[in-house]
């Protein structure tokens, strides 16, 4: 048998003994598939929710992309190493002059100096000792971390066990904004706060336009080394690599563990009827005359539904005021036109 039907019937089975054997769980959330409750999410932070999903740009794209900050890292390496080279004499010779008494090129000769002379060379020294604590602190990590960061593994370390593929895993930790988990499945505004941040994270239009190393964020890092972890386990035929889709993962410390929020199939639905719907909108649209309408609605739905802070339904309706103010400026009333030429009253999904 396949490895592929293996793995839905294992799917199938861990949600039918997820919800007979232990409480149900809440909409829409469900059980994580038996496959990936043994070989992945065991090695999960349960504080973190993570995301998954599978890069179909090609090889030779992300390779171009990748390239981006392996100059830079490079450049940022050479330029420490040049500050290091130039910059070490006058410590050295600092450090002889405070510790040994050695008169060299740092000593000063207060005595003899004006209260101006005194104030440059102060704050020449502080501008210095500065500089090189900054670059220290906050530049030198950059490279670290890129090759041999530790913690959730590294980039370079990534890309030499998986390499460019035409499909590659994807996975997103989240950052500050989970430490409300808690309350996910107790508090309504906690579970809409996390759903507008998750539906943000996953919108299609975002997956279609980015490679996934252009995915991190101030709410999502990527996680390295369950990337190579996940790629392992398809390349062993241990799991599918449709498992790894459009997922959610999150984890419920009071009665359910690990669950999940599968978004793949749903999602493809909602976007192929999405994409009927706008397909009609622009040529009803172009035959009136106002195609240049379809663009700026367009424009308008892109920029407000990228912005920070999610696009939950307040947000929606707001937009959709703004978008019947701009219709009626040119005569249209954007209701009618929509439901004339889409047949609903409504885009799906929204």
């Amino acid at each position: 048998m396949p490895p592929s039907k293996r793995s839905g019937k294992a799917r199938l089975s861990s949600q039918k003994s997820s919800s007979s054997s232990g409480p149900t769980i809440p909409a829409p959330f469900q059980p994580v598939p038996e496959t990936l409750q043994k070989l992945f999410t065991k090695d999960l932070d349960k504080t973190h929710v993570y995301v998954t999903h599978v890069d179909n740009k090609p090889a030779a794209f992300k390779r171009k992309i990748f390239l981006v900050p392996v100059a830079m890292n490079i450049a940022v390496a050479l330029a420490f190493a040049w500050r290091v080279w130039t910059i070490s004499p006058f410590y050295l010779s600092l450090l002889r002059n405070v510790f040994l008494g050695e008169v060299n090129s740092t000593s000063f000769n207060s005595s003899g100096a004006t209260w101006g002379q005194m104030a440059w060379e102060i704050g020449r020294r502080a501008l210095t000792f500065m500089l090189d604590l900054v670059l220290f602190i906050f530049v030198w990590p950059w490279p670290v971390e890129f090759c041999a960061g530790r913690a959730h593994g590294n980039p370079v370390r990534w890309r030499l066990s998986v390499g460019f593929r035409e499909k590659e895993i994807y996975v997103r930790r989240s950052r500050e904004w989970d430490r409300d988990l808690a309350s996910l499945l107790t508090e309504p505004g906690a579970k809409e706060a996390f759903l507008s941040v998750v539906r943000q994270a996953t919108a299609p239009s975002l997956i279609a336009e980015k490679t996934g190393y252009l995915l991190m964020s101030s709410q999502w890092d990527l996680d390295w080394a369950l990337m190579v972890k996940a790629t392992s386990l398809v390349d062993s035929a241990e799991v599918p690599l449709e498992a790894f889709g459009c997922l959610v993962l999150v984890h419920d410390a009071t009665q359910h563990g690990w669950m999940c929020l599968d978004l793949s199939t749903k999602r493809d639905n909602v976007a192929d009827e999405r994409r009927r719907q706008v397909f009609a909108f622009r040529d009803a649209l172009s035959a009136a005359g106002k195609e240049d309408l379809f663009y700026r609605w367009i424009e308008i739905v892109q920029f407000e539904s990228t912005r920070p802070g999610g696009f939950g339904e307040e947000k929606q309706v707001e937009v959709a005021q703004k978008i019947r103010d701009m219709f009626a400026k040119e005569d249209i009333d954007f209701d009618e036109f929509w439901m004339a030429s889409v047949g609903s009253d409504t885009i799906a999904g929204m």
